[in-house]
């Protein structure tokens, strides 16, 4: 079951009395920071950051690697499992490719094999081979706009064929109304957001979308059990630490891993020997093009991301991030962060003030 807790003062300090604003003030990461708050936390190494994904599968992080073609293949779930968290193979894939991948993931001793399906075509086969060849145990119903007909389709058919020894991770949705549905329907995780990912251009084509934080607010109201999975928009740790704070249960990342030795996008070398990684949504021209041989009404772009050396770095980072942030709100764990946190609101200017504002007068 999630909630907002103390919601009053969440309301009092974010968005007025009223639950009304609650529902009206659609505030994205950057229009709020946490309060820090009295803490007991005497070293970051204190605190815990493992999040149970259901009663059968626990993460040592709360973090997952999203399902696109330049982000998860072998080697990025070798290093998520490694760090504790979690990879999911991308579906742009030949279905025995796909399985394939997850095989070879087992066999390296990951011990949580995530994959991607849709809703439509083959996704029945597709999971059948997964589960079976490829011995996942987690399927991700990867669809842009997961509160559709075809998404309760598929999930109460993978449901009644599955039951519980598979988890069903679902989505994207952007209300609540979406993510009780997915969570009726069978999902046990929703991937919640919609238009925030910064290759995704959905809201600009579309005119849809709601910003992440106001996303996970709603959801968080729920009392279904199944778990927030916040996609898109997160920038740094601290985005993560707010969104955790806020009522998510996880975090899905796509740029922040983009540029790693591990993620699957193509190495580009520049002439004077800089090298970059290609990087795309799966909704723009050319990942469309790659993976079905035409583009319709592209909702994403796609660009090359500077190269950082290895994922495992890059987690840790943010890892630490988390902890340093937890400890701010007196939190020896992700529970108690959610119960601690307080919100307020930022100006502009106090987000010019949050940021290290010495460089912009260099």
């Amino acid at each position: 079951m999630h909630s907002v807790h103390d919601l009053d003062r969440h309301q009092k300090e974010l968005f007025g009395s009223t639950e009304a604003n609650l529902k009206n003030a659609m505030l994205t990461f950057d229009d709020v920071l946490l309060v820090p708050q009295y803490s007991k936390v005497e070293s970051r190494s204190d605190v815990n950051l493992s999040q149970n994904l259901d009663s059968n599968i626990k993460l040592k992080i709360p973090i997952i690697s999203s399902p696109m073609d330049t982000i998860t293949e072998t080697e990025m779930v070798c290093a998520m499992s490694d760090m504790g968290g979690l990879g999911v193979i991308h579906r742009y894939l030949p279905l025995m490719k796909q399985a394939e991948i997850a095989f070879h993931c087992h066999k390296r001793g990951v011990k949580n094999i995530a994959a991607a399906i849709g809703v439509t075509c083959d996704y029945l086969t597709r999971a059948e081979a997964l589960v079976n060849i490829g011995k996942a145990n987690i399927l991700c119903l990867d669809v842009a706009h997961g509160h559709h007909i075809l998404m309760e389709r598929a999930l109460k058919s993978l449901k009644d064929i599955y039951g519980k020894s598979v988890h069903l991770m679902a989505g994207n949705i952007a209300t609540l109304e979406g993510f009780n549905d997915l969570a009726d329907w069978g999902a046990d995780s929703v991937r919640c957001g919609i238009g925030g990912g910064s290759i995704c251009s959905t809201r600009i084509q579309t005119g849809h979308g709601v910003p992440g934080l106001a996303t996970i607010l709603e959801c968080a109201q729920s009392d279904r059990d199944a778990k927030i999975i916040i996609d898109g928009g997160i920038k740094n740790s601290g985005d993560i630490v707010k969104a955790l704070g806020a009522g998510a249960d996880f975090v899905m990342l796509g740029s922040l891993v983009a540029g790693t030795t591990e993620s699957s996008g193509q190495i580009i070398t520049y002439t004077d020997g800089s090298r970059r990684k290609a990087y795309r949504g799966m909704a723009s021209e050319k990942a469309q093009k790659a993976w079905r041989g035409s583009s319709s009404a592209p909702e994403g772009v796609a660009t090359a991301v500077p190269y950082q050396g290895s994922v495992k770095n890059i987690i840790k980072d943010l890892a630490g991030g988390i902890k340093s942030g937890c400890s701010y709100s007196g939190a020896f764990n992700l529970k108690q962060l959610r119960a601690n946190a307080v919100f307020c609101r930022q100006s502009a200017a106090g987000r010019y003030e949050s940021s290290a504002h010495i460089l912009a007068k260099e």
